[in-house]
């Protein structure tokens, strides 16, 4: 007996679907991302059937949905003028990042497909640098010249409603297009009718450049409660805008490449249930080689004081208790200043500061720390061995703690990456100071 629609999963509702279009009420009764999530579900030659059924319209609403992966298998199976009609009708910065993943023989075989406006535009927004403002803005935004009424305006976005992806803020161009002001929609509606837009607007506009960092973009739209953010050339003539979606995209892309980074793993072009086995492990074999051989420097200290250790067996058993409490306070310090980076709590001007700070919080961790083992190393050592742990104690903490705390810094000194100072990289850091530190404190205090 089969269930009724009702109890049906939306997957098993779309798989179940037989031949033409979906069902107009199965579209209008869920979003399209729970619909694209539904069709990841099924096989691909299922998947691209539904589409294909689809209207154009929403066959590309649907498409801006699917991950990646998905997105780039569908368009190697799709005809040149199944693509030609998906570009058609999906939003302009959409679907310049569909174009950049096409190979590019296959990408200059499409753009004599596409309309006169649409090939010129995919032109323009795919010819900016990766990972730059101009990268993920979009040209389709809604503009006014400064002379019009407020009843004229509002009559204007009516018009560029249906082809813009938002019309709640409005830009302000001369007659050589460059940026003068911004209004929004509600200050256009209050206004007086006769009131002119020049007089509305606001001039001191927040904008972005289009060689500027994405992230930079993000940030001002976050920073500023701003639901779209204007991009200006060199010239300052209005070149398109970033909406919010797209900068919380930007952001979600970036925390997530920096978790990769914080545990060494290198970014990953498409997502963790989609890699395949090589893409996972080309991703995180680099790494392990390095630290691999840094780890040979802490074998190195272990060998130099071959004697030491020989002597005083003990030793060794509080070697993993003391070079894992540094490794762990060094990886505390270095996420908390990897984040403060990257927020823009803490600048590169601030190191002196935090770094007294550090030093004081550290010296407590490592005394507390030295208090909790110094009971275990009377056990089972005796007085000596449980002042050589106590004092190292300390000492790999604060260094552990300084190193991690000094990382990000460092490498944000020298433009790189704050997040390559990651767990694994401080710790590796962190075991061979703290190697080198426990024996070197025993080999001086304990008779040879």
């Amino acid at each position: 007996m089969t269930r009724s629609a009702q109890t049906l999963t939306l997957t098993e509702l779309l798989d179940a679907h037989g031949g033409g279009p979906l069902p107009t009420a199965l579209l209008e009764a869920h979003h399209p991302a729970d619909i694209a999530a539904a069709l990841t579900e099924l096989p691909v030659e299922r998947a691209q059937a539904l589409l294909r059924q689809t209207p154009p319209a929403t066959r590309a609403a649907l498409f801006g949905y699917l991950p990646e992966g998905l997105q780039t298998e569908l368009m190697e199976r799709s005809r040149r003028a199944e693509l030609a009609e998906l570009f058609a009708h999906m939003a302009h910065d959409e679907r310049v990042d569909l174009f950049n993943r096409l190979p590019p023989d296959r990408a200059e075989r499409l753009l004599p497909a596409l309309a006169h406006a649409e090939r010129e535009d995919l032109r323009k927004l795919a010819s900016y640098a990766e990972g730059t403002v101009g990268a993920v803005m979009t040209s389709d935004y809604a503009t006014l010249k400064p002379e019009l009424t407020a009843r004229e305006a509002v009559e204007h976005l009516r018009t560029q409603a249906p082809d813009r992806e938002t019309i709640y803020q409005a830009y302000v161009v001369d007659e050589e297009r460059r940026l003068i002001g911004t209004v929004s929609l509600r200050e256009l509606i209050v206004a007086p009718p006769n009131a002119l837009v020049r007089d509305l607007m606001l001039e001191d506009v927040i904008f972005a450049r289009v060689e500027e960092e994405r992230e930079e973009a993000a940030a001002k739209i976050a920073k500023y409660d701003l639901i779209a953010l204007p991009v200006v050339n060199g010239g300052h003539r209005l070149v398109g805008i970033v909406t919010y979606d797209d900068a919380m995209d930007v952001l979600e892309e970036e925390v997530t490449e920096d978790f990769q980074k914080v545990g060494t793993v290198s970014k990953l072009v498409t997502n963790v249930r989609e890699a395949g086995v090589w893409t996972m492990y080309r991703a995180r074999i680099a790494w392990l080689v390095v630290l691999v051989f840094g780890n040979i420097f802490s074998g190195a200290g272990i060998a130099y004081f071959e004697e030491t250790i020989a002597m005083y067996v003990a030793l060794v058993f509080f070697l993993p208790l003391l070079i894992g409490s540094g490794g762990n306070a060094g990886s505390q310090a270095s996420t908390m200043m990897i984040r403060a980076l990257a927020t823009g709590d803490v600048r590169l001007g601030d190191w002196g500061r935090m770094i007294g700070r550090e030093i004081l919080v550290a010296g407590a961790l490592g005394l507390t720390l030295a208090a909790a083992v110094l009971l275990i190393g009377l056990a089972r050592g005796g007085p000596e061995i449980a002042t050589i742990v106590a004092t190292a104690m300390v000492l790999i903490v604060l260094v552990g703690s300084t190193i991690g705390m000094s990382l990000p810094f460092a490498l944000s000194r020298l433009k790189l990456d704050p997040a390559t100072a990651s767990a694994p990289l401080v710790t590796s850091i962190a075991d061979v100071t703290g190697v080198v530190i426990y024996f070197s404190i025993a080999s001086a205090l304990l008779p040879t």
